[in-house]
């Protein structure tokens, strides 16, 4: 057989186009949850980096976060009836005005409350029909009354745009309420958004009141400000009590653009709140005429803000009114005890500013983000790839993530209600993830960088979690993991690939070898240098394995194999001869001894004392359990969900197998035979639910064979989705796309809106970061494997129509199949690649006369033609 591949045909395109339609119209949905499936929906509305709030799947604006901390199921600003929300009226000629939240109904889980005081906006007039919709970065909240002579699509997001970090990091939610015009006559409608004053008021100090109820305080002599320029009219925030050096400490602004049409009034306070008469006096105002008069100057007034957008709608007409909600608080102390500056307010004085800076941008950036979602989602990519990967997405957006003044990315693993979860951009946690160097390749680099020139030490010495404020080398924690160390090397590798930057790796390659040779220190991982992990390995079951197990030995092999390619580019012979010996000896090894003819086992191997354990891999702390005939918490004959973790990262990078192909294809059967569940009814588990019911899922561990350990690894008996993604896209990998697919969609069945909120997958914690391993479905299924280093490209040669991103620019791939020929259209949507070859699936690789440069608005057309069969 051979190929023929004929050169390459240029066009150029354009993807921006006017924005004449209703946006809602514009919005390819991915998924669709009805009114019994809206109770846990909480969509964040923020930048990478900036804090979020949430449009909840009735219209609520719920989780406040921009103030540095999170506020899961908890307001951080105001709550009751006194709590954020938007509000809509309605008049026809010679009718009575009506009024009403632009909310859906009350769950009912929510009705029974001891004072009649359950939920947020308990007392307000809903709408009875609610539903959402949604195409992460966008949701929709339908809303309809047959009481009302309107309906409602409520349309909230902010920017994404892959490869453009600070688009995508901008301080700001949007929303768009579409009110459609239902009866035969015209009609007035007008649209007010109300918020309070809550600058200082975080949740993280509170007070209770005489009913012993807590009180969130912190607020002090905030004061609101009318303010309008050519572009945008509104109300600005801010505090002139509030301790400037406090978290909470900031600006904030409600904003509408300035239109031809509709008539904007205010109100920057309302009446002093005794027995809430602030929303009385506010509602007996809105609903007089849908215009809201301004308070005379007067002492004891309530900062509660409002801003209304009034407009006349014909019979059948539907007009759109827009808001922004932007925000400015400059200091986060995460896990640190001194005061850091977030990044996205260097780019802003203040919540003002970033409206009036941004108001011009947001059409050209609400377009790009178009692109993006409707690219994604016309792929032939399926249903389960695309919720899966695109939906937790959410998670940069989250809390979890923050980003210091030089623009370094951080994360938490996760956040709790109040709280961040397990603090440092923990490695073994992190490791998982692929949506951000595919996404935004430079945040990821910054990560790379605090990894190797911050919480690496001269000796190789990686503390898994990094401390804050950053100094060079004296960053990371004391603890090294095994898994997190070598998962970083195949990071690096990753995200150097991708970039291109090969400066970038000369400048950390010294580390680089330091850190994989930390492996071979007397007493260590590898102390025998044989290409096996045998000693005490700390790891992210969160406690130390004794011995050879598939977890650590994989990342290990990986890590040896990526090194090996960056040696070679060095031009470090000889220390990539070494990783190369070693890899071969490993990789047979652990063929021959851990797998035993279904799955990789652990062997134990414990040190012959404890003082045998080389310093810094283990605190004292830690070997207070340890038994050297029997220690706890070990995996031992056990099949592990995350045993083929080092397989997964392997083939995102394209570096191939690490172990034996059928081994790995065995292994995953025996996974799905041993682990999964049908359901959790009869499964015994003394940990945390993640998994409950009739629910399916993949357990971390079972024992097909008995010898479970007496008391075996904590997370055992557990369920956790990042976990059970590297398994199902691994799945994909070896060819068995009908089980992988069923795997993803399990979890995302799980996060059907009424159990569990879908942009929230959580483990140690809301947002959890290992649950962004869902982007590599994305790679899996288009084969998209990319080198900036070489100028390479290569898909997958079954015919569809793939999105893909590299971190710095991204596209469609489409593969058309005629007989035994192929023809491949490559689009670049963002950015440029340059080229040098191309290779579809198993065909030879076709190398370029010279370098092909596809830039924005460019499409590629490639024939393979395939001859003498």
């Amino acid at each position: 057989m051979k190929y023929l591949f004929l050169s390459s045909i240029l066009v150029f395109t354009s993807s921006l186009f006017a924005q004449t339609d209703l946006l809602s119209k514009r919005i390819s949905i991915l998924k669709s949850y009805d009114q019994n499936h809206l109770h846990r929906i909480a969509l964040p509305l923020g930048g990478i980096g900036t804090g979020t709030f949430s449009l909840g799947g009735s219209g609520e604006l719920r989780d406040w976060e921009v103030m540095n901390v999170p506020a899961k199921g908890y307001s951080t600003v105001t709550t009751g009836n006194d709590a954020p929300f938007f509000a809509i009226y309605t008049k026809k000629k010679n009718e009575h005005s009506k009024t009403k939240a632009l909310l859906g109904p009350i769950d009912p889980a929510d009705y029974q409350h001891y004072e009649g005081r359950s939920v947020n906006h308990h007392g307000l007039p809903r709408f009875r029909n609610a539903s959402f919709e949604s195409t992460y970065p966008f949701g929709i909240v339908n809303l309809s009354d047959k009481t009302m002579p309107v309906n409602v699509k409520v349309v909230g997001y902010n920017p994404f745009i892959p490869a453009d970090a600070d688009a995508s990091g901008i301080p700001i939610g949007i929303l768009k309420y579409e009110v459609e015009n239902t009866s035969n006559e015209e009609i007035e409608v007008s649209i007010s958004g109300n918020i309070r004053n809550f600058i200082g008021k975080d949740g993280s100090k509170h007070t209770s009141d005489w009913k012993g109820d807590f009180i969130p305080i912190g607020e002090k002599n905030n004061k609101n400000e009318y303010k309008s320029t050519e572009k945008v009219q509104g109300i600005y925030m801010y505090s002139e009590g509030v301790d400037k050096d406090d978290a909470a400490w900031g600006t904030f602004a409600l904003s509408t653009p300035n239109e031809k049409e509709g008539k904007i009034s205010y109100r920057t306070s309302s009446t002093k709140n005794d027995w809430s008469n602030a929303i009385l006096n506010f509602w007996d105002d809105f609903s007089e005429d849908g215009l809201l008069i301004e308070k005379d100057e007067q002492k004891d007034l309530d900062p509660m803000a409002s801003l209304a957008v009034f407009k006349t709608l014909k019979a059948g007409e539907t007009k759109s009114f827009t808001f922004y909600l932007t925000w400015h608080f400059p200091n986060r102390y995460a896990w640190s005890a001194e005061k850091l500056r977030n990044y996205y307010t260097t780019q802003y004085t203040d919540a003002w500013d970033v409206i009036e800076k941004e108001v011009d941008r947001l059409p050209e950036l609400t377009e790009k983000t178009l692109t993006f979602v409707n690219s994604l989602l016309s792929s032939t990519y399926p249903q389960e790839i695309k919720e899966s990967a695109l939906f937790n997405l959410s998670t940069l957006r989250s809390q979890t993530v923050f980003r210091i003044e030089d623009g370094k990315m951080f994360g938490w693993e996760g956040v709790m209600d109040r709280k961040g979860s397990c603090f440092g951009s923990c490695t073994h946690v992190w490791n998982y993830e692929q949506a951000t160097p595919f996404l935004f390749n430079e945040l990821a680099r910054t990560m790379r960088e605090v990894e190797f020139e911050y919480a690496a030490g001269e000796d190789g010495h990686m503390g898994f979690r990094t401390k804050l404020p950053l100094e060079k080398e004296m960053s990371g924690i004391e603890l090294a993991a095994a898994d997190g160390q070598m998962g970083t090397i195949m990071k690096f590798y990753r995200d150097w690939q991708l970039s291109g930057d090969s400066e970038f790796l000369k400048k950390h390659w010294t580390k680089i070898k330091a850190v994989l040779a930390y492996a071979w220190i007397e007493n260590g991982w590898d102390g025998n240098v044989d290409g096996v992990m045998e000693g005490v390995q700390h790891n992210t079951m969160d406690v130390e394995y004794y011995g050879p197990n598939p977890q650590m030995q994989l990342w290990y092999l990986g890590a040896l194999k990526a090194a090996e390619k960056m040696a070679l580019h060095m031009n470090d012979k000889s220390f990539a001869k070494k990783c190369k010996k070693l890899f071969e000896y490993g990789s047979e090894w652990t063929d021959a001894n851990l797998f035993n003819g279904e799955y990789y086992v652990h062997k134990i191997q414990v040190p012959e004392s404890k003082d045998a354990i080389a310093k810094g891999l283990v605190g004292d702390d830690r070997l207070k359990h340890l038994d050297l005939e029997d220690p706890y918490y070990q995996l031992e004959t056990g099949c592990l969900v995350d045993q083929l973790v080092g397989q997964y990262m392997a083939h995102v990078l394209g570096l191939g197998y690490l172990v034996k192909e059928e081994n790995v294809k065995t292994a995953l059967q025996s996974i799905l035979k041993y682990n999964k569940r049908e359901s959790m009814f009869e499964h015994f588990n003394n940990m945390r639910s993640y998994a409950m019911g009739d629910e399916k899922a993949l357990l971390m561990a079972s024992w097909p064979n008995g010898g479970r350990p007496k008391i075996p690894f904590p997370y055992w008996s557990e369920v956790m989705t990042g976990f059970e993604y590297t398994a199902g896209i691994g799945m994909l990998y070896e060819g068995m796309e009908q089980k992988g697919l069923e795997t993803i969609k399990n979890i995302r069945d799980r996060y059907d809106g009424q159990r569990r909120n879908p942009f929230d997958e959580a483990e140690c914690g809301h947002h959890y970061a290992r649950a962004m391993a869902s982007w590599a479905g994305i790679i899996a299924e288009s084969g998209f494997l990319y080198s900036a280093v070489d100028r390479s490209i290569k898909f997958t040669d079954k015919p569809g129509n793939y999105f893909w991103s590299n971190g710095s620019a991204w596209g469609m791939c489409e593969i058309t199949k005629d007989g035994d020929d192929y023809k491949v259209t490559l689009e670049v949507l963002h950015g440029q690649v340059a080229l040098n070859t191309f290779q579809l699936g198993k065909y030879k690789v076709h190398t370029f006369k010279k370098t092909n440069l596809i830039g924005e608005g460019v499409s590629a057309a490639f024939k393979y033609k395939i001859m003498n069969k």
